[in-house]
C-alpha cells in the first residue's frame, strides 16, 4: 500500500482544490451498515414501501417504523478514523467541500464542516404542514407507540432526507456544483457509484481534468475514471494518506 499512498499524496500535493465524495462503506465501521448489503435495512424493509415519498403520504406509519430503526442506529454510532482523517485533512488545510451521500450525520460528528449532504440528513425534522423545525434528540426517545410523529398541528413530521420520488435540493446542487467545478481533485470513499446524479461528481472532475482518488472495498461503477485505487478499508487507508497529506 506503500506505493499507493506515495502516488496519491503526489497527486494531492500537485492539486489546488481537493474535495471528497462519500457513501455509505464509510460508516460501516461505525456499525451502519450499508442499506442495501446482507444485515442493512433494505434486508427487510422494501424501500418503496418505507422510503418513497409516496409511501410517507400513504403509509405514514410504516415509513416512520423504517425511520425509528435508522434514527436508533444513527444514534448509537461514532465517527470511526476514516471520518476523523476527512476531519483533519479540513482542518490542515487540503481539503475542501465534502460531498456525501450519507444521512447519518457522522461526518459534522467527526468535526468536518463544509459539508453537502447530497441526499439530506436526519438530523433536522420538521412538520410537513405548519413547518415547525423538531429537535433530533427528540426523535431519538421515540418509541414504536409514539409513531408516527405528529406536529401539535397534526401535520407528519419527517427528517430533512431526499425520499425516493423527491428531486435533489436545490442548494445542495447548487453547492455540489460550484465544489465540483473548483476542484482538481477528488478522493471517492465507500460508494459503488451505483446512484445517479452523485455518481457523476467524479466524472465531471475527471473531464475537466482534474484527478480522481479511490478508497473502496471491491468493484465499483469507477473503473477506467480512478487514477489511484485503494482496494483496501477506508479505516486504514486514510488516516495514513492524512499522515503525509497533512505532514
Amino acid at each position: 500500500m506503500d506505493g499507493l499512498l506515495h502516488d496519491a499524496m503526489d497527486l494531492w500535493r500537485r492539486s489546488r482544490r481537493a474535495i471528497a465524495f462519500t457513501g455509505a462503506g464509510i460508516s460501516v465501521p461505525s456499525g451502519i451498515p450499508d442499506f442495501r448489503s446482507p444485515g442493512g435495512l433494505w434486508s427487510h424493509f422494501d424501500p418503496q414501501e418505507v422510503a418513497s415519498i409516496q409511501a410517507l403520504h400513504a403509509n405514514p406509519t410504516g415509513v416512520w417504523e423504517f425511520l425509528l430503526e435508522a434514527v436508533t442506529m444513527f444514534t448509537r454510532a461514532k465517527p470511526n478514523p476514516a471520518h476523523l482523517a476527512l476531519a483533519r485533512l479540513e482542518s490542515c488545510g487540503k481539503l475542501g467541500t465534502l460531498i456525501t451521500q450519507n444521512i447519518d450525520g457522522l461526518h459534522q460528528a467527526a468535526g468536518s464542516k463544509d459539508v453537502v449532504e447530497f441526499h439530506g440528513g436526519c438530523q433536522r425534522f420538521y412538520c410537513m404542514r405548519c413547518k415547525r423545525e423538531y429537535d433530533p434528540a427528540a426523535a431519538a426517545r421515540l418509541t414504536r407507540n409514539d409513531i408516527p410523529w405528529l406536529c401539535a398541528c397534526g401535520g407528519l413530521i419527517r427528517p430533512e432526507v431526499v425520499f425516493f420520488g423527491e428531486t435533489i435540493p436545490h442548494e445542495a446542487m447548487r453547492r455540489t456544483g460550484e465544489a465540483v467545478s473548483e476542484a482538481d481533485l477528488v478522493l471517492i470513499v465507500g460508494t459503488s457509484g451505483e446512484v445517479a446524479p452523485a455518481n457523476l461528481i467524479p466524472r465531471q472532475v475527471k473531464a475537466d481534468g482534474g484527478h480522481v482518488i479511490e478508497v473502496n472495498l471491491g468493484p465499483t461503477a469507477f473503473a477506467g475514471v480512478s487514477d489511484v485505487r485503494f482496494d483496501a478499508p477506508a479505516e486504514v487507508v486514510l488516516p495514513a494518506l492524512a499522515d503525509l497529506v497533512c505532514a
